[in-house]
């Protein structure tokens, strides 16, 4: 590390699991003797200025807003989470580190624990991911796949609120039954109260976890059987040990380029080699950097639905590539061992030859919101 100031600000966005992992790319810093102010930004594009959005490109101005702070001036490096960051960005912006990678992994959460095989016909499954709906649609197509927006907690909450709520009036009808029974016994009457919860309803209350008792109090718009989330934002927002959910396979259903792992931009190159040092992890460099190279060279953006995985294996790099169609009935995908020592180039064949074979031909049909060609199912 180099001798120069090591007090830095960085922007974070300000929802819960955004500043979980801001706190943990702080810790680490702070730990090796850089002093970091973390700042929230908005993520809107308004208050951007013309030769700024220049700057960060038509794809990433609502969504570089933090970006635009560093660009500016007034902070020193942003942190994000990297399947939300474009593919195409300011040359003299430098992703510094990419520390190592949580679960790349999707999980569906359930009320009760239940697979998606398990889910009956015509459940309703809570997802905003174009990706995700077409991946659930192409396993499932019976099912019914609903928009499903907020942050982590709120889609956890839409989950849990009707059965909460259900529960909870049950057990306050029950409580009053009681209550109305122990009231008549007193007065004579020896028929007894059989209710069938053994708890208060205050007892009951009191042992749900913060994000239930917040579900109690939520409006219901849409019933959600499942909905399909992040295993790695689930986790860093600590609800992981409150919720039942099943991992889905990233053979399967691959996820998004990217997925589980956070970036530090910056435009001081001395600060970038200086957290570099700290915080990147190499592999897990090698790993996105093949994930978001197809992913720039297919052109998708975060219109298409399109899943890239890539996992070190040896002296390889395990690829597995889904692009789909909307509504999920059409799919182009590989399976390829790239070599690590020229990863980027062996990437961008990759991304060519599915080109070639009508992914090309899916990610502009999604573009358009349009059906998907025909006789692109693989």
């Amino acid at each position: 590390m180099s001798t120069r100031a090591t007090q830095i600000r960085l922007a974070t966005r300000g929802s819960d699991l955004a500043r979980r992992q801001a706190a943990e790319v702080r810790a680490a810093l702070e730990d090796r003797r850089f002093e970091v102010e973390l700042v929230e930004v908005e993520t809107t594009g308004d208050e951007i200025r013309d030769e700024l959005i220049h700057r960060l490109g038509k794809t990433g101005a609502f969504v570089r807003s933090l970006d635009e702070k560093v660009l500016s001036g007034e902070l020193d490096g942003a942190i994000h989470s990297m399947k939300d960051m474009p593919t195409d960005h300011p040359d003299d912006l430098i992703v510094a580190a990419i520390p190592e990678r949580a679960s790349a992994n999707d999980v569906l959460i359930t009320p009760d624990g239940a697979t998606l095989d398990e889910l009956p016909d015509g459940a309703v499954v809570g997802t905003s991911s174009l990706r995700r709906k077409a991946q659930v649609l192409h396993r499932r197509p019976d099912l019914t796949v609903e928009p499903l927006r907020g942050n982590v907690d709120t889609r956890a909450e839409k989950l849990l609120a009707p059965a909460l709520q259900a529960e909870h009036e049950a057990r306050t009808e029950a409580e009053k039954e009681q209550r109305s029974a122990e009231a008549m016994a007193k007065k004579g009457h020896k028929k007894e109260y059989e209710g069938e919860f053994d708890r208060t309803v205050e007892e009951w209350f009191n042992d749900l976890a913060e994000v239930e008792r917040r579900a109690l109090e939520r409006e219901v718009d849409t019933e959600y059987d499942a909905i399909v989330l992040a295993q790695a934002g689930l986790e860093r927002s600590g609800l992981a040990h409150h919720l039942e959910y099943a991992e889905l396979p990233t053979g399967e259903f691959v996820p998004a380029p990217g997925q589980g792992a956070l970036a530090v931009t910056t435009l001081d190159s001395e600060l970038a080699g200086d957290v570099n040092t700290v915080l990147d992890h190499p592999r897990t460099r090698v790993e996105t950097t093949v994930e978001r190279t197809v992913l720039a060279e297919l052109g998708g953006g975060c219109v298409a639905p399109i899943g890239v995985h890539g996992l070190i294996q040896g002296e390889g790099v395990h690829v597995d590539v889904q692009v789909f169609s909307q509504d999920g009935t059409e799919k182009i995908e590989a399976t390829r061992d790239l070599p690590v020592e020229n990863h980027v180039s062996a990437a961008k064949e990759l991304a060519a030859e599915l080109r070639e074979r009508g992914a090309a031909e899916l990610i502009e049909a999604a573009q358009r919101d349009e059906p998907a060609p025909e006789g692109k199912r693989e």
